[in-house]
């Protein structure tokens, strides 16, 4: 239960300040700062937890200005997901939160919650603060009492308008799901955070719960960006399993969702296979909505050799982060796989590989591998440069290539983007140890396969290349049958013998 808790503190600590944040210093209200409430700005977050390095992700938006309800309003959203082994094992949370405040007092008027679970959804709403415009600001006699109620959400972006002055202790009322807050958030600094998005020089703030011991005991930490927009770059809490960690992904403008004051509720899918969750969407120049795959998707494979039961290995592949680098919009794409302790007698293999790509077009720019595979060891970096058709190693080997050229992992997830649709055949260059060849990509059918206790709709896809024997490693590919095209099994003939790499599928028995 104490992770349970702090999941939802860490939703809770995106927004962990609230409406009557003063400084100890003044005794007047403070200022409120309408740049938090950029319309179409998107924040995005990963949340790790001890050594999971996906357990959950948040995404907060803020969606259009218009009249909600008979009043004028700014619309706030926000989406938050555990994932992986913690939704299977641990706390599954899918929720979605709506808020409408209004943007002279950022006080909200109404809110609505979205719950879903295995075979049901709830949702419920609630009205805020009865008094409108100046009548809902208190007065300078009034010190020390909250302005109105906040909710979670809109307390966030409160905060964010608030000065952050170095050395003030804020005051904050917040109002949870079932529980209300009393908290004061202290500046203590400024430090310089790193994050797949960037560097930022930050606000350190400390939180306390001042009704809440159990709460006040997860130190939390809120890391605010040193700027006028006090952007929350990453979020830190400790519980005795470990540290939880919310850490920025991404940060874009994207055009909002048209106005609406009604709900609409999805269909829920049927439970059967669940296949590892969806991450929120991550819309904007690239166009990721319409994308298989979303920023934080996290696939964990176990890899066997033969008819051995104990696997041999595991591969984590993970859309890691919307970044820039090198001064140019990236998506980032990570792969860390290893032998077990049990086949490291055998064979020692730790590979990790990133891949840099053009999120429009999903081709590499630059790719990193760092691989240690028994005795051999390779650590390079390659530049590729698609409008010249060259690609260059950290080492100055300079490569020929067809335009277009893609590597190990910029594939993988173009490849759930084809039409796979039997008979078709797809065809890509692809750099292999350091040279480009031509790779077919071959829709021999659907089937469904099982995996464990499961049975899962695929298709079947044969991997050749261009080489005198196309087919000598007998490389075989099943994608989910569902608009995720997701890899759910790989095989392959090597020297070692035949290597299957299953995806982890959560099993339906109740957790």
């Amino acid at each position: 239960m104490k992770l349970a808790v702090a999941f939802n503190l860490i939703f809770m600590v995106l927004a962990l300040i609230g409406p009557s944040a003063q400084s100890e210093s003044d005794s007047v209200s403070l200022p409120f700062s309408p740049d938090p409430y950029r319309t179409g700005e998107r924040l995005t977050y990963n949340v790790s937890f001890s050594n999971v390095i996906s357990a959950a992700h948040v995404e907060l938006q803020v969606g259009a200005r218009a009249v909600f309800f008979g009043r004028e309003g700014i619309q706030l959203r926000a989406h938050v997901e555990t994932t992986g082994v913690v939704h299977a094992a641990l706390f599954a949370i899918n929720n979605d939160y709506v808020t409408y405040v209004d943007p002279a007092t950022s006080l909200p008027f109404h809110s609505r919650q979205v719950v879903r679970g295995p075979t049901r959804t709830s949702e419920t709403e609630r009205a805020f603060n009865g008094p409108v415009g100046a009548a809902a600001i208190p007065s300078t006699s009034r010190t020390g009492e909250s302005p109105g109620t906040y909710d979670l959400l809109s307390a966030i972006y409160r905060l964010r308008g608030l000065p952050l002055v170095e050395g003030s202790t804020y005051y904050l009322s917040v109002k949870g799901e079932t529980e209300d807050y009393q908290a004061e958030v202290k500046v203590t600094g400024r430090q310089t955070i790193k994050t797949p998005v960037g560097s930022f020089n930050t606000l350190v703030s400390q939180v306390r719960v001042t009704n809440n011991s159990r709460a006040s005991n997860y130190r939390i930490r809120i890391f605010f960006s040193d700027d006028e927009r006090h952007v929350p770059v990453l979020i830190t809490a400790r519980i005795a399993a470990g540290e939880l960690r919310a850490e920025l992904a991404g940060s874009e403008f994207v055009k909002p969702v048209a106005a609406s004051t009604t709900a609409v509720t999805p269909p829920i899918a049927a439970p059967t296979p669940v296949l590892p969750s969806q991450p929120p969407a991550d819309s904007g120049n690239g166009n990721l909505e319409n994308l298989p795959f979303k920023v934080g998707e996290q696939l964990n494979y176990q890899i066997f050799l033969g008819d051995t039961t104990p696997p041999a290995g595991t591969a984590m592949f993970q859309v890691r982060a919307r970044t820039r680098h090198s001064e140019r919009d990236a998506l980032m794409f990570t792969l860390r796989a290893q032998t077990t302790n049990a086949a490291q007698r055998l064979f020692f293999a730790d590979d990790q590989i990133s891949s840099y790509v053009d999120p429009k077009t999903l081709l590499p720019f630059r790719s990193e591998m760092n691989l240690t595979e028994g005795a051999r060891r390779l650590n390079q970096i390659i530049t590729i440069n698609q409008d010249h058709g060259t690609a260059t190693s950290d080492k100055g080997e300079r490569i020929e290539i067809p335009i277009g050229t893609h590597e190990y992992l910029s594939f993988f997830y173009l490849a759930r983007t084809f039409d796979i649709t039997p008979p078709r055949r797809n065809a890509i260059s692809i750099l292999i140890n350091n040279r480009p060849k031509t790779l077919f990509v071959t829709s021999l059918k659907r089937e469904t396969i099982r995996m464990g206790s499961q049975t899962v709709p695929a298709i079947q896809l044969s991997l050749t290349t261009d080489d005198p024997q196309p087919d000598k490693y007998l490389f075989r590919v099943w994608i989910s049958d569902d608009k995720r095209r997701l890899p759910v099994r790989l095989t392959a003939s090597t020297q070692l013998g035949q290597v299957r790499a299953d995806l982890a599928i959560i099993p339906l028995t109740a957790q």
